[in-house]
């Protein structure tokens, strides 16, 4: 066989990837918990004057609902303290609570705070707050960032709070449920400027009906994913999980590709685009690259989604 899975992430090398993402990310992590808390304040507040967040459906929310209750029973130091708590990873009931959640619930627990902080009956950054120089960095690195970059840091750094899961004996993480495929007739097909592979648009038509039990078949057995920023996912069983926990709602807008065969009849097919999510209007997309390695029979073995570095990086589809 040609490619290993290391190999295989190395197609279309001068593809390039939004860095300033995850050197953000590392540079949040080493804030103290005030200053993290306070900067997400901060920034959605700047978010908000440009980009329209949508609120969680119930469906999202049925599982935080009573941390939410608990919190709001608090008093305002020990509501401070819980969240400090999530920041600082710390081993609290409400912090173990929140490790199971899948991202979207998350987002979710943290766009219904916002809201009790701004109604007065969770207590808010107190007034007159000021960021440390380190902190206020950060928020002007996420300020100068392009919006789709702003909202994947801002959601990283929500999504890894809690406490660490590595550390949690039995863990199981809870969904919030599978939204049923869309039927045939309300289903869109995608046009994608000079790739006519049925693997590739089939992947992004099952994708944005939620279809993810007919997604999962254009895999290999042992195929993967690498989402922006992580580390690959591999396996079919996997992948799926990937797809049902996280790609709920998407809505990809492929535009342009390459394809290219390479050894012993692979094809590596480079795809750039637009993703939108569920949790922002949708004048938000992404910028994004979808790089394909596919095998013999035409089988995705591997793929990496890439957040682009720049809007340029759109027509970028050289190797």
């Amino acid at each position: 066989m040609p490619f290993t899975l290391d190999s295989a992430r190395n197609i279309f090398p001068n593809t390039l990837a939004a860095d300033a993402v995850p050197a953000t990310i590392a540079r949040f992590a080493q804030l103290s918990a005030e200053d993290q808390l306070a900067l997400i304040w901060f920034a959605y507040l700047e978010m908000g004057k440009t980009i329209t967040v949508a609120a969680p459906g119930a469906a999202n929310m049925q599982f935080a609902q009573q941390t939410l209750k608990d919190m709001i029973g608090m008093t305002p130091l020990a509501q401070s303290q819980a969240m400090c708590d999530l920041a600082n990873r710390a081993d609290t009931p409400i912090s173990r609570t929140y490790a199971t959640w899948t991202p979207n619930i998350k987002l979710g627990f943290w766009y219904e705070l916002g809201k009790l902080m701004e109604q007065g009956q969770i207590a808010p950054i107190p007034e007159g707050y000021k960021l440390s120089a380190n902190a206020n960095a950060v928020l002007q690195t996420i300020i100068g960032l392009e919006s789709g970059q702003q909202i994947t840091v801002l959601r990283n750094c929500v999504v890894d709070m809690g406490f660490d899961t590595s550390k949690m004996n039995n863990f199981k993480t809870i969904s919030e449920p599978v939204v049923p495929p869309k039927e045939i007739s309300e289903r869109t097909q995608v046009k994608i400027e000079g790739i006519d592979n049925q693997t590739i648009l089939s992947y992004m038509n099952n994708l944005n009906a939620n279809d993810f039990d007919a997604l999962i078949e254009l895999f290999t057995p042992d195929g993967a994913l690498q989402p922006p920023f992580r580390r690959p996912i591999v396996g079919k069983e996997e992948v799926l999980r990937f797809f049902r926990e996280e790609c709920q709602n998407l809505k990809l807008i492929p535009e342009r590709g390459v394809a290219e065969p390479t050894d012993d009849n692979f094809t590596q097919i480079k795809v750039t685009g637009k993703c939108q999510t569920p949790w922002f209007g949708g004048g938000v997309g992404m910028n994004i690259a979808w790089r394909f390695l596919l095998d013999p029979q035409n089988k995705i073995f591997f793929v990496a989604i890439d957040l682009l570095a720049s809007p340029k990086e759109l027509l970028n589809l050289s190797r």
